[in-house]
């Protein structure tokens, strides 16, 4: 493997992820993508939305780069490279995935609710379901 692609949120899981692919793949090139979703932001009315929108953006701009921060902390001395894409985390990171030659995904697990959420979460899940590489999810 050449180019390892781990989905990279912050969380237990996704720390599992990175530790497992620090681990696994230790000549391989290894990208860390946070995913900026959209769909978090709120609004207070449509008059505020621009205003709204505009610091959701710049707040989670910093968390995404704070995360990031933190995977590169975790890494030690091993070199990464790190992105911070806009999107649905699940087809983002499938989409990041392609267009940059990944060899396989590694992503973190986390339970939800629902029968269909019961053993995969569901990033991870869509992950899975629409990658075009080899996925290991990391418990």
């Amino acid at each position: 493997m050449k180019r390892i692609l781990v989905a990279y949120d912050g969380s237990k899981q996704a720390d599992a992820a990175l530790d497992h692919a620090l681990a696994e793949f230790p000549d391989a090139e290894l990208h860390v993508v946070t995913v900026i979703d959209p769909a978090e932001a709120t609004y207070a009315s449509t008059e505020e939305m621009p205003a709204v929108a505009d610091g959701w953006h710049e707040e989670a701009t910093e968390e995404a780069e704070r995360i990031l921060a933190e995977a590169v902390d975790r890494a030690g001395d091993r070199e990464l490279v790190t992105d911070k894409v806009v999107g649905r985390p699940g087809p983002s990171v499938v989409e990041y995935a392609e267009e940059h030659d990944v060899d396989q995904i590694v992503t973190g697990s986390h339970g939800r609710t629902g029968v269909s959420r019961l053993l995969l979460g569901s990033v991870a899940e869509t992950i899975v379901r629409r990658s075009p590489v080899p996925v290991t999810v990391i418990r």
